[in-house]
């Protein structure tokens, strides 16, 4: 099994919040592993402003997240 996701640690808040999305992506993947399937739906939530809002909210909260095991970019 490979690794994907070594470390939640970041260098910077920009780095986090693409691995925010990351997280968000493989979260689907893994939930619909069917590759057609993803993509057939793609339309449907592509133009539902409710999907794209929940998706907003998941990576907002994965970013939390990850800033927080960043303690937010404290220096030390």
């Amino acid at each position: 099994m490979t690794e994907w996701l070594p470390t939640l640690q970041t260098e910077t808040p920009e780095d986090a919040y693409e691995l925010a999305i990351k997280l968000a992506r493989v979260a689907v993947k893994k939930t619909q592993s069917d590759a057609e399937a993803r993509e057939a739906l793609r339309a449907d939530y592509a133009n539902d402003a409710d999907a794209l809002i929940a998706v907003s909210h998941v990576v907002a909260v994965n970013f939390a997240t990850i800033a927080a095991a960043n303690s937010y970019w404290r220096k030390s």
